[in-house]
């Protein structure tokens, strides 16, 4: 396979990988239609930076790391598994709680701030994504890729990632389905919170599973 093909396929596979439910897809929806669009746009970028953090390094050399040193991948999935149980408890805690919604462009600046971080730090919280794009990177890179490889993969993967994930906000931050989570918010607050209890919680007691 040469190098063209091979980014080609990596980013359909991180693109189907994107649109799989998990954490990232649960913070971004919650926070699309929980806060406001520029809050879930902001988790979206987050989201996209995070992925380009794995990539590049995945580039060099991250799924033979974790592969070689066994503890250091088990304490990645239980450090990830921790802050994503720390996260399900902020929202299961804050999910009585009313929500003022003074109109969808007066998010104040600080608040897509912290959601931009909120995305970054659920990407790179989780373990898994970095052994999906190591794993794919060493199964399809050639073993010594083309230099400009090292120049394509981060902004492809940033605009794969970013932009499922933007989509999702613009989706999920329309009046309507806002309408529905503030007359239900409790209840979809803590069903959100329990999602991500359990991936956390998976993460953990995989830790010491390979293949897992």
């Amino acid at each position: 396979m040469n190098a063209a093909t091979a980014i080609a396929t990596i980013l359909a596979t991180l693109l189907v990988g994107a649109m799989s439910p998990g954490p990232s897809f649960i913070m971004v929806a919650r926070n699309a239609i929980g806060l406001s669009r520029r809050d879930g746009l902001a988790t979206a970028m987050g989201m996209g930076i995070g992925g380009v953090c794995f990539s590049s390094l995945a580039l060099v050399g991250l799924y033979s790391l974790l592969q070689s040193v066994e503890w250091l991948y088990a304490g990645l999935k239980v450090a990830g598994g921790a802050y994503l149980i720390y996260i399900a408890s902020r929202i299961w805690l804050g999910a009585s709680a009313p929500l003022a919604f003074p109109g969808e462009r007066a998010a104040g600046r600080g608040d897509a701030r912290k959601s931009f971080w909120i995305g970054l730090s659920t990407q790179l919280s989780n373990p898994k994504t970095a052994i999906f794009y190591g794993s794919i990177f060493a199964a399809m890179l050639p073993q010594h890729p083309p230099l400009w490889c090292y120049f394509i993969l981060p902004p492809a993967v940033f605009t794969i990632e970013a932009g499922w994930y933007t989509v999702v906000a613009l989706c999920f931050s329309s009046r309507r389905p806002r309408e529905v989570y503030l007359n239900s918010k409790t209840w979809i607050d803590r069903v959100a919170a329990g999602a991500i209890t359990a991936l956390g919680l998976r993460l953990i007691f995989t830790a010491f599973k390979r293949g897992v």
